[in-house]
């Protein structure tokens, strides 16, 4: 296995855990389509890490994996903030028609 194979692996399974301990520790009922959305969900906007080897070509491997457990955390609030906003206007703009 090459090392970007290996850097993209690591990083879905960074993404993944954290999404899965975020499911544990929540106080929502777990559901599997609750439970699958958010592991898909953590460890596709941790892969977004992969970004930083556009910018630094040479950055180190544990580099890599910070930022997307950093990006596996905090960008995984954002994104399910801005869809949970996005979902509640288009429920608003359907009632007040």
């Amino acid at each position: 296995m090459q090392e970007h194979e290996k850097s993209l692996l690591s990083l879905l399974l960074i993404g993944a855990l954290i999404a899965i301990g975020k499911v544990l520790s929540g106080d929502d009922p777990i559901t599997l389509r609750h439970f699958a959305g958010r592991v898909i969900l953590g460890s596709f906007v941790s892969v977004m890490a992969g970004a930083v080897l556009i910018q630094i070509p040479n950055a180190n491997p544990l580099a890599i994996q910070g930022v997307g457990a950093a990006l596996g955390i905090a960008g995984y609030q954002a994104v399910e903030l801005w869809l949970r906003r996005r979902a509640a206007g288009k429920k608003e703009g359907s009632e007040a028609q």
